[in-house]
């Protein structure tokens, strides 16, 4: 087995690798919510636009939550 290891100890590294490479992928869409949907019409080259939806919707909240604290002060 490589670097003389077992082959239930090295199985065992093995699985606990992979389950921490998935739950990682997990939380990244979990935290970016990537727009996973196909459109029906592909874009033309130079066309397609990405942007992270959940970084958004927390700077528009942030956005948000700072006017409302600016507002507050002036009252």
């Amino acid at each position: 087995m490589p670097a003389g290891v077992s082959w239930p100890r090295y199985l065992r590294m093995f699985s606990a690798c992979v389950l921490s490479m998935f739950a990682g992928a997990q939380v990244v869409h979990q935290y970016y919510l990537p727009d996973l949907t196909i459109p029906e019409i592909p874009p033309k080259p130079g066309e397609l636009q990405t942007e992270l939806r959940g970084y958004k919707a927390r700077e528009e909240a942030l956005a948000a939550m700072q006017q409302l604290k600016a507002e507050q002060k002036v009252d």
